[in-house]
């Protein structure tokens, strides 16, 4: 019998005291067990996780290396599978087989060598030439994006104006989310949502490929901000002109509206301010001065 699964004690920490996280952190080792039982896997090298999810290399019954991806209970991710069975494998990594229910997929595996390694123009170069390839049109199934940014917009109308968020900004993507969401363009496309430097890997069927999508019926143009903050380092006086070189990259190479895309990076960041101000409330604690520091500080990048 194979042995349980060891959760990672980064994922089991984070996720631990919340609901209903501690108990799929719970279920999870039985769980393993039951997936390599009934698909035929066996173990084959070091577990790792993000923040919703636990992989581990696996080969199946034929021998192929595979990854057993393992998804928590986010409601956002709950059509990953769908939208790789959507994609097959063109650009993204490819799904052999899925349990959608236990929020289960056996995937091809890849090299965890991510986009970090190159220097940011040419990730975004590589980003931005996956863009025509993911956005198709969206399945029924996707939830719309538009249904996320409402309730996401109104929050941030809540914040009072003491927040530690200039209230200029927080009116300005106010005023821009509620204009997107309106708007019957911001639906329709099948777009990944968390498209970074981290979620692509080396393959062998191409040079990378796309992991990790959080996939939802939206509008081509909010994919880019993700690859705007996610170099952001705290301190660097390079920071916000790196995230401008970032940002008109994504928008040449990938021909979007340069308007379009500025509003939903703005609205974006906003959206990030928002969360860091709710977990600090939520925990008691002083905001995270660095978060709040880069959402502010790409948001007026991205305009000057």
């Amino acid at each position: 019998m194979v042995e349980p699964l060891v959760v990672p004690a980064g994922l089991r920490s984070r996720h631990a005291h919340a609901e209903p996280w501690a108990s799929w952190l719970d279920a999870l080792p039985r769980r393993y067990q039951e997936l390599v039982a009934e698909w035929g896997l066996r173990p084959d090298g070091e577990t790792r996780h993000g923040w919703a999810s636990v992989v581990v290399p696996v080969r199946d019954a034929d021998g192929r290396a595979c990854a057993l991806k393992l998804g928590g209970p986010d409601p956002e991710t709950e059509h990953e599978a769908l939208a790789l069975q959507h994609w097959a494998g063109d650009g993204t990594v490819l799904l052999y087989r899925a349990d959608p229910r236990r929020r289960a997929m056996l995937l091809e595996r890849l090299d965890p060598t991510d986009l970090l390694g190159l220097d940011d123009v040419t990730a975004c170069e590589v980003v931005a030439g996956f863009y025509p390839r993911l956005h198709r049109p969206a399945p029924p199934r996707l939830r719309p994006l538009t249904s996320f940014v409402a309730r996401w917009t109104e929050e941030l109308a809540a914040l009072p104006r003491d927040a530690a968020v200039p209230h200029r900004l927080v009116e300005q993507a106010v005023s821009l989310g509620r204009d997107l969401v309106d708007d019957p363009a911001s639906v329709g496309t099948m777009v990944h949502t968390d498209l970074h430097d981290e979620n692509v890997l080396a393959g062998e069927r191409e040079p990378w490929l796309v992991i990790d999508p959080i996939p939802l019926s939206g509008d081509p143009c909010y994919e880019l901000a993700p690859m705007v903050w996610n170099r952001w380092r705290p301190g660097d006086p390079d920071a916000r002109t790196s995230a401008r070189r970032r940002f008109h990259t994504l928008v040449d190479v990938s021909g979007l509206d340069e308007d379009r895309c500025r509003d939903w990076v703005v609205v974006r960041m906003l959206h990030n301010a928002l969360w860091a101000v709710q977990d600090a409330l939520r925990t008691g604690r002083a905001p995270d001065h660095d978060e709040l520091t880069m959402c502010v500080s790409v948001a007026k990048a991205v305009q000057d």
